[in-house]
């Protein structure tokens, strides 16, 4: 990397919580300087503007939190039905993590980003579409190889994984309370066990 990469991956790694507990709009070009210990020179000698480092900034964030979940599908979990179960034990084992740096942060970013910054909405969209893709195409793969109910829609099924998944991180995270999040999850298991696999006659 040269030196203004390193020096741009800096000012993204040091804000990068803060962008995800302040907000993406809230958070000023003040905030930045102090977070990493720059001036506004030095920022947007960098960066065009502070748009462009909260879209590096959420690209970052939500980087991290796919690849955390792509563990979930790797090889290490021979069947579809293991990866399903390792995605949702995933959220089981980190809420602490997610929670501590500022929640989800594709929700975050929606929430604030829906009417004010369409170019951030756009990339909040994106990542919702490949995540739901990459959840759809383990299901796919469990039809294929007669592991999983051939009926079902996998489109829907990843829709409504990640439906109940945001939900249950909204209201555990306002009531700091991960009860909302387990019920979410307990319900998502309840659902591969009971619809998407294919039940033995």
């Amino acid at each position: 990397m040269s030196k203004a990469e390193k020096t741009k991956q800096f000012i993204i790694e040091k804000t990068a919580t803060l962008f995800n507990t302040k907000g993406y709009t809230a958070t000023s070009l003040s905030d930045i300087t102090e977070a990493t210990g720059l001036t506004k020179g030095s920022i947007y000698g960098n960066f065009e503007n502070k748009d462009e480092v909260s879209l590096e900034v959420y690209k970052y964030n939500s980087g991290i939190l796919k690849k955390s979940l792509m563990r979930s599908f790797s090889e290490e979990f021979p069947t579809m039905s293991d990866k399903l179960y390792a995605f949702v034990s995933f959220y089981r084992k980190n809420w602490q993590l997610v929670f501590l740096h500022g929640g989800c942060p594709l929700m975050n970013a929606a929430t604030e980003s829906d009417d004010t910054f369409p170019a951030l909405n756009n990339q909040v969209k994106l990542s919702f579409e490949d995540w739901t893709k990459t959840i759809s195409e383990i299901i796919k793969t469990g039809q294929i190889n007669n592991e999983f109910n051939k009926k079902i829609d996998p489109e829907q099924y990843a829709s409504l994984f990640i439906i109940l998944i945001e939900g249950g991180i909204l209201l555990s995270k306002t009531t700091k309370d991960e009860k909302h999040l387990n019920l979410a999850l307990d319900r998502i298991l309840l659902l591969i066990d009971k619809e998407i696999k294919k039940n033995p006659l």
